[in-house]
């Protein structure tokens, strides 16, 4: 019995998996899985229209190659964003080493190994250089969390 409902969950969690690696290709994305190896980290950026572009940087270790991954998330589109905000949001504050995060955005090699672009595009048409990407922690049970990459508030500051 206890192989049945094991075999279950894997099942469910690999299905899982399927659903949101296609949603990510349907958005223009690439889709990395992994485990978290270094926590957020604040990193500041550019003003625009007086909001500071900063950035929240993790490393995961991908399961599809097991590269580790700089995750570049950017600030703005983090749930419970502020502009005066001097640090990670407490969205991304929580994810902690030996989380397991799904990230769907866009793969990059410039100075290493990475992801940006987890975030959403604020409605605009995806494409491979602006996918409409996001940000979720794994659950235990291999659910996918909510896109904590998804805060619309800001996308004038894209226009």
């Amino acid at each position: 019995m206890k192989r049945l409902l094991l075999g279950c969950a894997l099942l469910a969690a690999f299905s899982a998996y399927a659903d949101e690696a296609a949603s990510c290709a349907a958005s223009a994305g690439s889709y990395r899985t992994g485990v978290v190896v270094k926590g957020p980290t604040f990193s500041h950026g550019q003003f625009r229209k007086g909001v500071e572009l900063s950035h929240t940087h993790l490393k995961m270790k991908a399961d599809q190659d097991g590269k580790v991954y700089d995750v570049a998330i950017d600030n703005v589109f983090a749930s419970g964003y502020t502009p005066k905000q001097r640090g990670v949001p407490a969205s991304l504050s929580t994810i902690k080493v030996n989380d397991r995060v799904e990230a769907c955005g866009q793969l990059y090699t410039d100075g290493g190994v990475g992801i940006h672009w987890v975030h959403t595009n604020c409605g605009k048409t995806p494409n491979p250089s602006k996918p409409d990407g996001w940000l979720k922690v794994i659950a235990a049970d291999g659910a996918p969390g909510q896109n904590i990459e998804s805060n619309t508030q800001y996308c004038s500051l894209f226009n």
